[in-house]
């Protein structure tokens, strides 16, 4: 892979900073999409869905926690909860998660976040030789290496993903 972008988001710049091989997939977003941002990605990419991540924020015990799931998928808060040795987890307010990370909802990657959040990566992430997460804004994903993702946040990886 190369390292090919122009203006760096804090995602872009966090990798080139670790020497992390990626390359960042610009793409037109269609704010009239239905499909949502992450198979609007997948699709306009043209990459399988399962391929491309989605990072959401939950409130896990009154913290914070960062989940990258498949855009295929739904985050499955129990077992969030549970890879975080938690009671319970919710969804994490749409603003809370901009003021948090720094990032606009549909742009939020899971790298390069105003403040390092901790992060659970869905297991298929094993699945791929290369998967995609956002860039750091709406248009733009980074593919990379699955170690690598797992390596820059810290993730624990467990089934938090379901159909």
């Amino acid at each position: 892979m190369t390292k090919k972008h122009a203006a760096g988001t804090p995602a872009l710049i966090a990798l080139d900073a670790a020497g992390v091989a990626h390359t960042a997939r610009a793409y037109e977003h269609d704010p009239a999409s239905t499909l949502g941002y992450g198979l609007e990605a997948a699709h306009a990419l043209g990459v399988p869905p399962e391929q491309v991540f989605k990072t959401l924020l939950a409130d896990v015990d009154g913290v914070l926690v960062v989940a990258v799931v498949p855009v295929t998928g739904q985050l499955d808060l129990k077992a969030l909860a549970h890879a975080r040795g938690a009671k319970k987890a919710a969804m994490a307010d749409q603003h809370a998660a901009e003021r948090a990370t720094g990032y606009v909802v549909g742009g939020i990657s899971p790298l390069g976040q105003r403040v390092r959040h901790p992060t659970v990566v869905d297991e298929t992430v094993w699945l791929f030789d290369t998967v995609l997460v956002s860039g750091g804004r709406r248009g733009l994903d980074v593919e990379l290496a699955p170690d690598d993702l797992v390596r820059l946040t810290e993730a624990v990886v467990a089934d938090i993903a379901k159909d």
